[in-house]
């Protein structure tokens, strides 16, 4: 495992994360021997939201927590909340307040190392959400602070008003959901690949020291599913299957490979729940895929370049 010093922050993190949204129907022998996986092969960094198996996939990992209470000093726990599901955003201090009271009590833990805002909140209220950030800090909840989903001018909105820096943005990224990095390549184009559809978020990141956390590394869209092995991307497939041939790895380390030769230092969030594929994945980190070959994997995806 290779790590990272996370910008505007002390944390030393891996590279990749473990993202633990599809934990929430496993047993807790069952997430015990994944999260023993993941920490022995270097993982330190766990990814939870308040929404996932409805707070089930936190109340798994928080009894993991108190058969191993060393664990989590090892551990870097980020969790995310403001998602009512088929209901509303809410951004409200109240709202905030409580979802970090209820998740701290699932996960079995007195504190979080990060919080983020996990969809933006059309009725957001900037200068309510500093105080509830305030009032966490202050208590030793939350140390960090950062968004998912969020455009640079939401995220603008957020930082003039609160004294804590936004540190990560969470985001939808794989080689064949690029939008952030297809609009940048054609720039002033007519071609619908020239829309610009996040407002420039990867620049962004970038410039304001803001760590991109990909999701959703294998897929290519909720309607698809995963592009590995899928016929409908045979083209791409055929060209990660000759990088993961000579580089001795999976296709699916590949994909992540992908993401960790961007000059941004992203850290991909892998939600799988099997150890197998986790130790797979891992070896993204040994990957160094030339300038050539990350353009290759591009284009296999059947994107145009101007």
């Amino acid at each position: 495992m290779k790590y990272f010093q996370l910008p505007q922050t002390n944390l030393n993190v891996s590279r990749i994360a473990l993202g633990c949204m599809r934990i929430a129907d496993k047993s807790v022998d069952e997430v015990d021997e994944l999260i023993k996986t993941a920490l022995d092969a270097g993982i330190n960094f766990f990814d939870h939201a308040d929404i996932y198996g409805g707070g089930k996939s936190e109340k798994v990992f928080g009894e993991v927590l108190k058969r191993h209470p060393d664990y989590r000093q090892k551990m870097i726990i980020q969790t995310k909340c403001a998602i009512v599901p088929g209901q509303r955003y809410d951004f409200s201090k109240e709202h905030i307040l409580k979802s970090v009271n209820d998740s701290l009590m699932r996960l079995n833990t007195d504190y979080v190392d990060i919080l983020l805002l996990h969809r933006p909140d059309a009725l957001c209220d900037p200068k309510e959400v500093a105080e509830a950030f305030d009032e966490l800090y202050e208590a030793g909840k939350v140390k960090y602070f950062g968004v998912s989903n969020h455009t640079p001018l939401q995220i603008e909105l957020l930082q003039k008003y609160s004294k804590h820096p936004i540190i990560i943005n969470q985001l939808q990224l794989s080689i064949v959901h690029s939008v952030m990095i297809d609009s940048g390549l054609n720039m002033n184009m007519k071609e619908a690949w020239a829309q610009d559809k996040d407002g420039g978020v990867l620049d962004y990141c970038r410039l304001k020291d803001i760590t991109i956390q990909p999701w959703s590394v294998v897929q290519a869209s909720w309607a698809e599913g995963t592009f590995l092995d899928n016929p409908d991307y045979q083209k791409l497939n055929d060209v990660m299957q000759a990088l993961a041939d000579e580089y001795h790895v999976t296709k699916s380390a590949i994909a992540i490979a992908w993401l960790l030769r961007h000059p941004a230092c992203m850290q991909p969030i892998v939600g799988t729940t099997s150890p197998q594929h986790l130790l797979e994945s891992v070896k993204a980190c040994d990957v160094e895929l030339t300038r050539q070959q990350w353009y290759d994997l591009y284009l296999a995806s059947e994107k145009p370049l101007p």
